[in-house]
């Protein structure tokens, strides 16, 4: 019998399923075992709620309600700990397996529009570069700040600590439903008036327009709860953009910034099984970890295909403010599990 721990744990608990946080109480860590032989899974990370989170991820992902809070609450409920190594790697996987999800259903579409002529690419090519350049500048000075703010003295400060903090990801959201919720109604407002936006109908973004994209998209790196999708569409809306371009091209940004961020998670991985090893710990079981996290992966394309085809038509339709709305409600729903639940 397999069995797999975070860096953070006791070394001298032995096979327990417990996480040290940095005040040194200790929190449940949800570490599952694999039986080689019989291919069963135990322990508090089984099978089962692997592919729970994956549905979780399939559904929210499609919407601009932010899948990863979604994805952390469900964790938090099912006594694991998002922050560990182990589950904010199989998080990027979930969302790398939405990903192929979104490739596969809306590939036509992308085709046409961005690779139906060598100008039409190159254009679509800066866009994403110049997007995604601001996203990485944004993201590494605003991680800075906090690892130095928030987590001044500590040792091996890491923004994936944010994660697991619903305190935290309460206020994202509430952030992001007051941006999707502006956002929409100056929508309605626009339809109303009879104007025009700047770009409409198939039209490509202007560089400002996906400058703000990038940027907004930095903003929501280390948050869990502040839409990527959901602020992103919202910026370019509020920028002049019309919804539909603005939906494709943040979908098409999450599809390049997916890969780095799933190579940045198994060198944290790779870096607490090391640090794990070197204390004298439990190590961490890699391959288990990948195994479950490629099973995640797995079952999110499955759900996330799904859920497009069940709400790609009514997302055309639908109403960009009530998404806000929604996020608002979510954010007061998190706040009551942390305080009242202690979450």
């Amino acid at each position: 019998m397999t069995r797999f721990f975070g860096a953070g744990g006791d070394a001298n608990q032995g096979y327990s399923d417990a996480w040290r946080s940095r005040d040194g109480a200790f929190q449940n860590a949800g570490a599952f075992s694999l039986d080689p032989q019989g291919c069963v899974y135990t322990g508090a990370m089984t099978i089962l709620k692997v592919i729970l989170l994956a549905i979780v991820q399939g559904l929210a992902e499609l919407l601009p309600v932010s899948s990863s809070a979604h994805v952390v609450v469900a964790e938090k409920l099912m006594g694991l700990d998002p922050s560990s190594p182990q589950m904010t790697l199989l998080l990027v996987m979930l969302h790398t397996g939405t990903m192929f999800a979104v490739i596969a259903y809306f590939w036509s579409s992308w085709k046409k529009i961005y690779f139906s002529s060598a100008d039409a690419f190159k254009r679509f090519a800066v866009l994403v570069i110049w997007a995604t350049l601001l996203t990485g500048i944004v993201g590494e000075v605003l991680k800075k700040i906090i690892e130095k703010t928030l987590f001044r003295g500590a040792e091996k400060a890491e923004i994936e600590q944010l994660f697991s903090h619903l305190e935290l990801v309460a206020p994202a959201l509430a952030a992001a439903g007051i941006l999707i919720l502006i956002a929409g109604l100056m929508e309605r407002q626009i339809k109303r008036s009879g104007y025009t936006r700047l770009s409409t109908g198939e039209g490509s973004l202007t560089l400002k327009q996906a400058g703000w994209m990038g940027v907004v998209q930095g903003l929501a790196l280390p948050f869990r709860g502040f839409s990527r999708s959901g602020s992103t569409i919202s910026a370019g809306m509020l920028t002049g953009a019309s919804k539909e371009p603005a939906e494709r091209f943040s979908f098409a940004l999450a599809v390049v910034l997916t890969p780095p961020v799933v190579g940045l998670e198994l060198l944290r991985l790779l870096k607490a099984s090391h640090a794990a090893t070197a204390a004298g710990g439990a190590p961490i079981d890699l391959h288990a970890s990948l195994l479950m996290s490629l099973l995640g992966m797995v079952f999110s394309f499955f759900a996330g295909l799904l859920a497009l085809k069940w709400l790609s038509s009514w997302l055309e339709t639908g109403r960009w403010y009530l998404f806000g709305i929604y996020c608002l409600l979510a954010s007061a729903a998190v706040f009551y599990l942390h305080i009242q639940l202690g979450l």
